[in-house]
């Protein structure tokens, strides 16, 4: 594919609000000609006026930005030229890092605006890169992953695809399904020697390779979304069992407001935390329990809603008291009922003043912590890698986050069965050849080489803008 659109783009780059830098990058054919009206940059071996056009790739000057209508000083900047093809577009790309107030961004981009310059759409800059053949489109989602990275171990996967990696497994597997595609084509092409079975036989040897391959990045899409998304955790109870106190703990500072007063929490409280690289969403709910309170009764609501959304319930019992403890296990019991599939965690708190058999009202798999004594907590994290069967992922794994990528991968899994199913019952080579041919169709979609233009826009459309 080959970007047609000769418009030239600019967008901010940086996050919304004000802040010591800010910067502006624009992409096109007349990025250099159109700021070179509005940057005016001074030599300091000299009087001389720099100007951008004059400016070799790769360098910065530093200068002030004018309205070229009123000569008006709009912000002092660093002013950076990255010519095409050696840029992130490929095309001549200009930055003004000017400072970050909301104001001056504005100012500058309405004067690049009158200009004739466009504002970009939202991923612009990377469909371009993509488009221009820069890079390929998994390593144009793996730009954003890395953005909206929460972990370290989500950096480094997003970090590996963007390195390539994904795309050489798959250029590996494409490979192997063009030389089946050649054997079959020769076997067809001359009949007379009557190679069909020996072809089919080779085909299939290589088809089983590509099939590990593929059910190898299949089956790590499951611990690579964890690493991408996280794990949403409710904690949830009757009132005054230590829920708050435990999300406090778990984030490091009074993210809740926590009393003796029970219905202290009224709303859901949510914390995003990283444990062992492990992003992990928190949600501090209100405690459950039949209310007349108005308020009250909205945050019980919540709760459930919170519950029925999260990965895994960490249910919390205090266990200092034989009936609260008795109260919580009913509880407990109507949730596990209301909520059959889901995971649960049972947590004893206040193991530090147990009460007689209060922990034998609940299962032996239950985990008993003292939020107060700050025991327990790694046990409780044990218990969730447990549950949700995460495991160690190897420097050299090739790891999946993409729901995207997981159905193309399947699709193309399906393919490669189908082809296998149908030498099975001595079909045409022809009719084998097809599965194949959709089998690399699929994996094309992955890297962008047989791609939807409507995907390609959805995909882009999910980018923040300045991207």
């Amino acid at each position: 594919m080959r970007y047609n659109n000769e418009d030239t783009i600019a967008a901010i780059s940086t996050p919304q609000g004000a802040g010591g830098i800010g910067i502006i990058r624009i992409s096109g054919n007349e990025a250099i000609e159109k700021t070179n009206k509005i940057f005016r940059g001074v030599n300091k071996r000299a009087t001389e006026v720099d100007t951008v056009a004059r400016m070799s790739s790769h360098t910065i000057k530093f200068g002030n930005i004018i309205d070229p209508e009123t000569e008006e000083i709009i912000d002092e900047c660093l002013l950076s030229v990255m010519k095409g093809p050696h840029s992130y577009t490929k095309e001549d790309i200009v930055e003004i890092n000017s400072h970050g107030g909301y104001a001056v961004m504005k100012k500058i981009l309405s004067i690049l605006f009158k200009l004739g310059i466009r504002p970009a759409e939202p991923g612009e800059f990377t469909k371009r890169a993509f488009l221009n053949g820069r890079i390929d489109l998994s390593k144009a989602e793996a730009v954003m992953d890395i953005i909206n990275a929460r972990t370290e171990s989500g950096r480094k996967t997003a970090a590996q695809q963007l390195s390539g990696r994904l795309t050489r497994e798959i250029v590996k597997i494409r490979e192997k399904l063009k030389l089946c595609l050649a054997e079959i084509e020769v076997a067809l092409d001359y009949p007379e020697y009557e190679m069909e079975e020996e072809t089919g036989n080779s085909a299939m040897s290589l088809l089983d390779e590509s099939e590990k391959i593929l059910e190898n990045l299949s089956s790590t899409f499951y611990q690579g979304r964890i690493l991408k998304e996280g794990i949403r955790i409710s904690i949830a109870g009757i009132p005054n069992v230590g829920k708050s106190s435990l999300l406090n703990l778990l984030s490091g500072y009074e993210r809740a407001i926590v009393t003796d007063i029970a219905g202290t929490t009224r709303d859901t409280i949510e914390e995003s935390i990283d444990y062992e690289g492990i992003p992990i969403i928190l949600t501090d709910t209100a405690g459950l329990r039949e209310t007349t309170d108005v308020v009250e009764r909205i945050g019980v609501d919540k709760s459930y809603e919170a519950i029925e959304n999260s990965n895994v319930v960490v249910f919390m019992a205090d266990i200092s008291n034989i009936e609260r403890a008795e109260a919580s296990k009913v509880l407990l019991d109507e949730i596990k009922e209301k909520f059959p599939l889901k995971s649960i965690i049972t947590v004893l708190n206040k193991c530090d003043i147990e009460a007689a058999n209060t922990a034998e009202i609940f299962s032996e798999d239950s985990v008993k912590i003292s939020v107060k004594e700050e025991t327990g907590i790694k046990l409780l994290f044990e218990k969730i890698k447990e549950l949700m069967k995460i495991g160690e992922i190897t420097e050299n794994q090739t790891v999946i986050t993409s729901e995207r990528h997981k159905g193309l991968l399947d699709s193309a899994l399906g393919a490669l069965r189908k082809a296998r199913e149908s030498f099975t019952l001595n079909m045409p080579l022809d009719c084998i050849s097809y599965d194949i041919w959709e089998c690399g169709k699929f994996l094309g979609e992955i890297t962008g080489e047989s791609i939807e233009e409507d995907v390609m826009e959805t995909i882009f459309s999910k980018f923040c803008l300045g991207k």
